[in-house]
Protein backbone atom coordinates (compact mmCIF):
# COMPACT_ATOMS: atom_id res chain seq x y z
CA UNK A 1 0.00 0.00 0.00
CA UNK A 2 1.14 3.43 -0.69
CA UNK A 3 1.71 5.78 2.37
CA UNK A 4 1.78 9.72 2.02
CA UNK A 5 3.07 11.71 4.35
CA UNK A 6 2.42 15.66 4.42
CA UNK A 7 5.60 17.34 4.84
CA UNK A 8 6.11 21.10 6.15
CA UNK A 9 2.99 22.28 7.65
CA UNK A 10 1.76 25.84 8.00
CA UNK A 11 0.92 26.17 11.68
CA UNK A 12 -1.97 28.45 12.26
CA UNK A 13 -3.50 29.05 15.75
CA UNK A 14 -7.03 30.64 16.63
CA UNK A 15 -8.13 30.80 20.00
CA UNK A 16 -10.29 33.45 22.09
CA UNK A 17 -7.98 35.83 23.35
CA UNK A 18 -9.67 35.88 26.85
CA UNK A 19 -8.35 31.98 27.21
CA UNK A 20 -5.32 33.22 28.66
CA UNK A 21 -6.28 35.74 31.52
CA UNK A 22 -9.26 37.99 32.11
CA UNK A 23 -11.60 38.61 29.15
CA UNK A 24 -11.26 42.24 27.65
CA UNK A 25 -13.47 44.13 27.23
CA UNK A 26 -14.29 44.63 23.42
CA UNK A 27 -16.59 47.89 23.55
CA UNK A 28 -13.80 49.60 25.58
CA UNK A 29 -11.14 48.32 23.19
CA UNK A 30 -12.71 49.66 19.96
CA UNK A 31 -13.37 52.80 22.27
CA UNK A 32 -9.61 52.74 23.12
CA UNK A 33 -8.96 52.32 19.12
CA UNK A 34 -10.49 55.33 17.94
CA UNK A 35 -9.80 57.41 20.63
CA UNK A 36 -6.27 56.46 19.60
CA UNK A 37 -6.47 57.08 15.76
CA UNK A 38 -8.48 60.41 16.31
CA UNK A 39 -5.48 61.69 18.48
CA UNK A 40 -2.20 60.49 16.17
CA UNK A 41 -2.15 63.45 13.74
CA UNK A 42 1.61 61.79 12.94
CA UNK A 43 -0.47 58.20 12.41
CA UNK A 44 -2.98 60.11 10.03
CA UNK A 45 -0.30 62.20 8.47
CA UNK A 46 1.68 58.71 7.75
CA UNK A 47 -1.80 57.14 6.36
CA UNK A 48 -2.78 59.81 4.06
CA UNK A 49 0.95 60.53 2.13
CA UNK A 50 0.85 56.53 1.79
CA UNK A 51 -2.25 56.44 0.61
CA UNK A 52 -3.35 54.15 3.01
CA UNK A 53 -6.92 53.39 3.56
CA UNK A 54 -8.34 54.12 6.92
CA UNK A 55 -6.06 54.53 9.81
CA UNK A 56 -3.68 52.54 11.10
CA UNK A 57 -1.07 53.15 13.84
CA UNK A 58 1.87 50.55 12.87
CA UNK A 59 4.21 53.90 11.37
CA UNK A 60 3.75 56.55 14.28
CA UNK A 61 2.99 54.49 17.80
CA UNK A 62 5.01 51.68 19.33
CA UNK A 63 3.95 51.93 22.96
CA UNK A 64 0.40 51.49 23.28
CA UNK A 65 0.71 48.97 25.69
CA UNK A 66 2.29 51.47 27.89
CA UNK A 67 -0.41 54.36 27.34
CA UNK A 68 -3.78 52.30 27.86
CA UNK A 69 -3.92 50.13 30.42
CA UNK A 70 -6.29 48.38 28.28
CA UNK A 71 -3.47 47.62 25.98
CA UNK A 72 -1.14 46.37 28.73
CA UNK A 73 -3.84 43.33 29.09
CA UNK A 74 -4.14 42.22 25.68
CA UNK A 75 -0.37 42.27 25.66
CA UNK A 76 -0.40 39.87 28.97
CA UNK A 77 -2.79 37.57 27.40
CA UNK A 78 -0.77 37.48 23.86
CA UNK A 79 2.26 36.52 25.94
CA UNK A 80 0.48 33.67 26.64
CA UNK A 81 -1.22 33.02 23.73
CA UNK A 82 2.42 33.27 21.76
CA UNK A 83 4.30 31.25 24.68
CA UNK A 84 1.75 28.53 23.57
CA UNK A 85 1.97 28.57 20.05
CA UNK A 86 5.75 28.50 20.68
CA UNK A 87 5.95 25.58 22.51
CA UNK A 88 3.37 23.59 19.77
CA UNK A 89 5.64 24.50 17.17
CA UNK A 90 8.91 23.00 18.69
CA UNK A 91 10.74 26.07 18.84
CA UNK A 92 14.27 26.00 20.46
CA UNK A 93 14.73 29.01 22.18
CA UNK A 94 17.50 28.15 24.42
CA UNK A 95 17.94 30.96 27.19
CA UNK A 96 16.12 33.61 24.85
CA UNK A 97 12.37 34.02 24.40
CA UNK A 98 9.90 35.53 22.19
CA UNK A 99 8.62 39.31 23.09
CA UNK A 100 6.44 41.68 21.70
CA UNK A 101 8.22 44.10 19.38
CA UNK A 102 5.48 45.95 17.54
CA UNK A 103 1.22 46.05 18.56
CA UNK A 104 -0.65 48.36 16.53
CA UNK A 105 -3.99 49.30 15.53
CA UNK A 106 -5.91 48.99 12.06
CA UNK A 107 -9.38 50.39 11.16
CA UNK A 108 -10.31 49.23 7.15
CA UNK A 109 -13.19 51.75 6.32
CA UNK A 110 -15.58 50.20 3.78
CA UNK A 111 -13.59 49.36 0.51
CA UNK A 112 -10.37 49.20 2.51
CA UNK A 113 -7.76 46.81 1.69
CA UNK A 114 -4.78 45.37 2.83
CA UNK A 115 -2.34 43.64 0.79
CA UNK A 116 -0.37 41.17 0.54
CA UNK A 117 2.81 40.90 3.18
CA UNK A 118 4.77 39.43 5.39
CA UNK A 119 6.74 40.39 8.66
CA UNK A 120 10.58 39.50 7.59
CA UNK A 121 12.28 40.51 10.58
CA UNK A 122 9.93 38.41 13.67
CA UNK A 123 8.78 35.62 14.48
CA UNK A 124 5.57 34.97 14.55
CA UNK A 125 2.75 37.71 13.99
CA UNK A 126 -0.88 37.86 14.71
CA UNK A 127 -4.08 39.52 14.97
CA UNK A 128 -7.00 39.93 17.65
CA UNK A 129 -10.16 41.57 16.01
CA UNK A 130 -12.06 44.19 18.21
CA UNK A 131 -15.06 45.08 15.17
CA UNK A 132 -16.21 42.33 12.59
CA UNK A 133 -19.33 43.68 11.07
CA UNK A 134 -21.58 41.39 8.64
CA UNK A 135 -20.07 40.72 5.74
CA UNK A 136 -16.34 42.59 6.47
CA UNK A 137 -13.24 40.50 4.99
CA UNK A 138 -11.87 37.25 5.84
CA UNK A 139 -8.05 37.46 6.40
CA UNK A 140 -6.41 35.35 3.41
CA UNK A 141 -3.18 33.44 3.78
CA UNK A 142 -0.85 31.92 0.59
CA UNK A 143 0.69 28.80 0.32
CA UNK A 144 4.65 30.03 1.00
CA UNK A 145 5.34 27.76 -1.42
CA UNK A 146 2.94 29.35 -4.75
CA UNK A 147 5.78 31.03 -6.35
CA UNK A 148 7.52 27.64 -7.12
CA UNK A 149 4.20 26.31 -8.59
CA UNK A 150 4.20 27.92 -11.81
CA UNK A 151 3.55 24.86 -13.73
CA UNK A 152 0.67 23.39 -11.29
CA UNK A 153 -3.01 23.29 -12.19
CA UNK A 154 -5.08 24.36 -9.83
CA UNK A 155 -6.62 22.32 -7.16
CA UNK A 156 -10.17 21.09 -7.04
CA UNK A 157 -12.88 23.46 -5.01
CA UNK A 158 -13.28 20.45 -2.89
CA UNK A 159 -9.49 19.80 -1.86
CA UNK A 160 -9.04 19.80 1.95
CA UNK A 161 -7.60 22.59 3.40
CA UNK A 162 -3.90 21.65 3.72
CA UNK A 163 -3.65 21.29 0.03
CA UNK A 164 -5.30 24.88 -0.86
CA UNK A 165 -3.19 27.47 -2.47
CA UNK A 166 -5.22 30.39 -0.72
CA UNK A 167 -7.23 29.62 2.80
CA UNK A 168 -9.44 32.30 4.43
CA UNK A 169 -10.41 32.39 7.85
CA UNK A 170 -13.13 34.78 9.14
CA UNK A 171 -12.22 35.13 12.67
CA UNK A 172 -14.96 36.63 15.51
CA UNK A 173 -14.66 39.66 17.55
CA UNK A 174 -12.47 38.57 20.72
CA UNK A 175 -10.20 35.84 18.52
CA UNK A 176 -6.28 35.62 18.18
CA UNK A 177 -4.81 34.51 15.32
CA UNK A 178 -1.08 33.71 15.10
CA UNK A 179 1.28 32.38 12.32
CA UNK A 180 5.02 32.77 11.85
CA UNK A 181 5.53 35.95 10.41
CA UNK A 182 7.19 34.07 6.45
CA UNK A 183 3.80 33.43 6.04
CA UNK A 184 1.96 35.91 2.90
CA UNK A 185 -1.30 37.16 4.30
CA UNK A 186 -3.83 39.97 3.21
CA UNK A 187 -7.12 41.49 3.87
CA UNK A 188 -9.27 41.39 1.16
CA UNK A 189 -11.64 44.57 0.20
CA UNK A 190 -14.13 45.09 3.15
CA UNK A 191 -17.30 44.93 1.43
CA UNK A 192 -19.39 45.99 4.84
CA UNK A 193 -20.48 49.69 5.37
CA UNK A 194 -19.13 49.50 8.70
CA UNK A 195 -15.27 49.84 9.66
CA UNK A 196 -13.56 46.69 10.39
CA UNK A 197 -11.27 46.93 13.62
CA UNK A 198 -7.97 44.88 14.46
CA UNK A 199 -5.39 44.70 16.89
CA UNK A 200 -1.79 43.32 14.91
CA UNK A 201 1.54 42.72 16.46
CA UNK A 202 4.83 41.09 15.84
CA UNK A 203 7.24 38.79 18.39
CA UNK A 204 10.62 38.71 17.80
CA UNK A 205 13.19 36.46 19.85
CA UNK A 206 15.47 37.94 22.03
CA UNK A 207 18.55 35.44 23.00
Amino acid sequence: MPKITNLFATPLYHARLSDHGPAVDADELAASCYSIAEDDEAGQEWCEAEGYPGYTSYASLSDLPWRFPIFEAVKKALDKHVAAFAKELAFDLGEGKLVLEDLWINILPEGGIHTAHIHPHSVISGTTYVVMPDGTSAIKFEDPRLQMMMAAPTRTKDAPEYLKQFVYVAPAVGDVLLWESWLRHEVPMNMAEDERISVSFNYKWES
